[in-house]
């Protein structure tokens, strides 16, 4: 039988669940997902095909296997699709394959294969025992270095490091690092989720001696968190847990576990610290560390204990690691005025400076110090609070020597170095480092200072996705604040792929939330609340993960996170009065309003039961629908009546008849507009013009804190003014967000002035110049002006409406959706505007084009249209 082929299919990016490639899957069932592309949309799709081939390791059931299976499904099935074979096992390694059918039974050629590596998934996989030195054990005492040696006479076929710590890590194998993995293996709900990772070393074993091990550092585990000397959060025992797993060529298998016959020596790395950095003795040296000849003999060597650790899920990581993601050199060096020399890297980022130095003598000290500002020509290291964000470098007289630290990191984008006189600074390199996510959304326009803005929200997000989602990357904080994600987790959706990142996340969220449905402020908590309930930051409980479905088509995020979500609102139920209104008092509230004076940030004119009302309502609304998702239909009827219901509570307890509410400022007409919280028509339409009125009377400028300024722009649109909400994103006087890019920003920064115009910090003790949280406009910018909207999850189905009004003559949108490669463009041209759309196969699209009164709907492949420029 001859196979027909037809060349205008293919089938890509196949992917198993939001697992990069090489990486473990922590699931015996994965999901798939891929894309479809074809050269023109006249296709209907009959049937996939999946292969599966399966590598002969001990558990894999037969050594090249290979399982075809036919699957019928409709042409837009490729998001996160059910395993079509058996379940998987631990251990097994093979590679899946798909490819596709049209009407005709004409198929595309097979797919790339994406490979599959499975962890172990269950406890009894697990034979080593976590270590601790014996010894080496306090806080002063600097990372140890915890190793083992064994023997080979012959090479294994396979070999697996599967590792995880108390604490962080840095595996070496024969001298070398394992993996590009930094900060291994990041922060989760210890007591409940500890990762582990697992990592191919076949390469990297020899005949006869092998040295195996880890240094270990304090982490998050045991250093500094939330406030000073709040050390030891987790316990004061740091600790590791490897299995080295081995597999020969005549099918026999070797275990080597960390046990009580390991052994740890010190290491040149003093202290570590994420707040305050690291110090590095370059002296001591590296027996056992980049070498495997020579630690037992030497004089450092200590031995270990086994610990006995309270049992928690060792569980493989849902999206990519922590790596090193880029590198920056200096735009600027110069002499600072207390005589250090200072190096403008020009952008603020996240991650460590790279030294090589040449000229020093042993014992000569190099001293590193990190900040995001200068001030007086000198780093301004009052924002840094507590944080000494220092690394200090003991030299060993070797010659040049490279410097950089290993278990700490630092948000700045100028350092300034101290070191002896005569000494030469070779080179300095920035080294980005944060979670290894895929970018997948873009923006551009004919504005300069707008898409500085949007690249300032990108290394926002670049710096604060860093292991978990974080409100700032520099001082003594660097936590899982809920409300930050909650406000941006749409905007980080659409520029990277964060559907694995946040999944994990939302998991720790579920692992610390409270019995009676009560969120942590932070995730994974450290602050241990007793009984935490804020508006606003509690709802990423409900808002997080209903996001991720409608970016990634992710039904399976809901139904996992569905009884916390369930909880959270059961929590605000319980708070509310008999007419569903949260009487809020003492909360976060509109968080720093820019009215509030710098030592009081949670001063707000809006009024706290206002807005947790709001919040209230808008998350009751999306657990109903979030209920029909996932086919709980009568939870999705109760919810949407407890959500109308709420709504009126609102209106009837906030809203005068004229539209007026209660502490008439921006925010609450914000939230009340954008979220459709006033029925009646006329107040609706006061509300409206209220809040134009506000705006205008502002000139133009914010006045809205953490929860009123992501919806304050749709708002005026909900108004009929995108006209407004234009001249307010490019309004440049503060508080706005072009102020920030007038004064240099390369961020998105906490305050709206966390620089005051004549160049001095803001007094306040909360003044961090990379906080995304006011990024959050980028999905405005994203939505609107560039005008791409998912009607249906996934961008199955979207909306392509760009708002175009005076101040851009261009602007553009790509996106890179489960289904493939969405672009929109539009362009003016006297009186006239040229709209181009390009829709993935499978998709659609509900094209409005400017000045027309009706829409237009398109399949797969691009689309050109012109229209009028519209009046507002």
């Amino acid at each position: 039988m001859v196979m027909v082929v037809n060349p205008v299919l293919s089938v890509s990016r196949v992917r198993a669940e939001q697992v990069p490639d090489g990486e473990v899957l922590g699931v015996a069932r994965p999901r798939l997902s891929w894309v479809v592309e074809a050269s023109h949309s006249g296709i209907d799709i009959r049937s996939y095909e999946f292969r599966l081939e399966l590598d002969g390791n001990a558990d894999s059931g037969g050594h090249g296997e290979v399982i075809a299976h036919f699957a019928a499904v409709d042409d837009a099935g490729s998001v996160l699709q059910p395993w079509p074979f058996a379940p998987l096992s631990s251990r097994q390694e093979g590679r899946m394959s798909i490819r596709v059918s049209d009407t005709e039974g004409r198929w595309s050629d097979w797919s790339e294969p994406c490979p599959l590596v499975v962890g172990l998934l269950g406890e009894s996989d697990w034979s080593a025992r976590f270590i601790t030195p014996r010894t080496l054990a306090k806080l002063d005492d600097g990372a140890p270095f915890l190793f083992t040696r064994f023997e080979l006479a012959t090479l294994p076929v396979r070999a697996r490091l599967n590792v995880t710590a108390h604490g962080v890590y840095l595996a070496r194998l024969n001298g070398q690092q394992v993996g590009e993995d930094v900060l291994a293996p990041g922060w989760t709900e210890y007591a409940h989720r500890l990762r582990y990772q697992s990592y191919d070393v076949t390469a990297g074993l020899m005949l006869g001696e092998n040295t195996i091990g880890a240094l270990l550092g304090n982490g998050w585990f045991r250093g500094q968190l939330v406030w000073p000397g709040n050390r030891s959060s987790y316990g004061d025992r740091i600790a590791l847990l490897a299995q080295l797993e081995l597999e020969f060529n005549d099918g026999t298998r070797r275990v080597i576990g960390t046990d009580s016959t390991w052994n740890a020596r010190q290491t040149r790395i003093l202290a570590d610290d994420l707040y305050d950095g690291e110090t590095q003795d370059r002296r001591i040296p590296l027996a056992g560390i980049d070498s495997n000849r020579g630690v037992d003999s030497d004089p450092g060597v200590d031995g270990v204990e086994v610990l006995d650790v309270d049992a928690a899920a060792l569980v493989a990581r849902r999206g990519p690691a922590v790596r090193i993601t880029g590198r920056l050199n200096p735009v600027s060096t110069s002499t600072s005025p207390s005589g250090r020399t200072l190096l403008d890297f020009g952008q603020n980022l996240v991650g460590w400076v790279e030294l090589r130095v040449r000229g020093g003598s042993a014992g000569d000290e190099v001293t590193v110090r990190h900040a995001e500002v200068l001030e007086h020509g000198e780093l301004a290291l009052r924002p840094l609070r507590s944080a000494k964000a220092t690394c200090r470098y003991i030299l060993s007289g070797a010659g040049a020597e490279t410097l950089r630290p290993t278990f700490t990191f630092n948000g700045f984008r100028y350092c300034d170095i101290g070191m002896p006189e005569g000494m030469e600074l070779v080179s300095a390199t920035a080294l980005v480092i944060g979670s290894d996510l895929q970018r997948i959304g873009w923006f551009e326009s004919s504005h300069d200072a707008l898409n500085r803005l949007h690249e300032n929200v990108v290394w926002g997000a670049r710096g604060n996705f860093l292991d978990l989602p974080t409100d700032c990357p520099q001082r003594d904080e660097r936590l899982g604040w809920t409300g930050d994600i909650q406000v941006f987790a749409p905007t980080g959706n659409f520029l990277f792929d964060t559907s694995g990142f946040l999944a994990g996340w939302l998991e720790d969220l579920a692992a610390a939330q409270k019995p009676d449905g009560g969120v942590p402020f932070i995730v994974p908590d450290v602050l241990r609340e007793e009984d935490p309930a804020a508006t606003g930051w509690g709802d990423a409980a409900v808002v997080v993960p209903w996001s991720l479905y409608l970016s990634y088509g992710d039904v399976g995020v809901l139904e996992r996170q569905y009884p916390s979500m369930r909880a959270w609102i059961g929590k605000v139920v319980s708070l509310a009065d008999d007419d569903n209104v949260w009487n809020a008092s003492g909360q976060f509230g509109d968080w720093l309003d820019p009215t509030a004076p710098p030592d009081e940030p949670g001063s707000a004119k809006a009024d706290q039961a206002v807005v947790a009302t709001a919040h209230f309502a808008r998350s009751t609304r999306m657990l109903a629908r979030s209920a029909a998702v996932i086919g709980k239909t009568e939870d999705a009827a109760y919810f949407t009546a407890l959500a109308d219901a709420i709504a009126v509570g609102f209106q009837s307890r906030f809203v005068a008849d004229d539209g007026l509410i209660l502490s008439d400022c921006q925010t609450v007409y914000a939230l009340a507009l954008a979220w459709d919280l006033i029925a009646d028509e006329t107040a609706r339409r006061g509300a409206g013009r209220r809040l134009v009125h506000l705006v205008e009377q502002a000139h133009y400028r914010v006045s809205t804190g953490f929860l009123g300024t992501p919806v304050i722009l749709d708002a005026l649109c909900a108004s009929g003014r995108p006209d407004v909400a234009y001249r307010m994103l490019l309004n440049t006087e503060v508080p706005s967000w072009l102020y920030a890019v007038t004064m240099g920003a390369t961020t998105v920064w906490e305050r709206w002035d966390s620089m005051l115009p004549d160049g001095s910090v803001n007094p306040g003790t909360m003044t961090s110049f990379n906080h995304y949280a006011y990024g959050a406009v980028a999905d405005w910018m994203h939505r609107a002006i560039g005008g791409l909207e998912p009607i249906e999850s996934g961008y199955r189905r979207f909306r392509v409406q760009p708002l175009v009004a005076e101040g851009l003559d261009y602007a553009s949108v790509a996106h890179v959706s489960p289904y493939g490669r969405i672009d929109i463009s539009w362009k003016r041209d006297g009186e006239t505007v040229g709209l181009d759309v390009t829709v993935p196969f499978g998709c659609e699209a509900e094209v409005w084009v400017p000045g027309h009164t009706t829409d237009v709907l398109v399949g797969a492949g691009r689309h050109s249209f012109v229209g009028g420029v519209p009046t507002w």
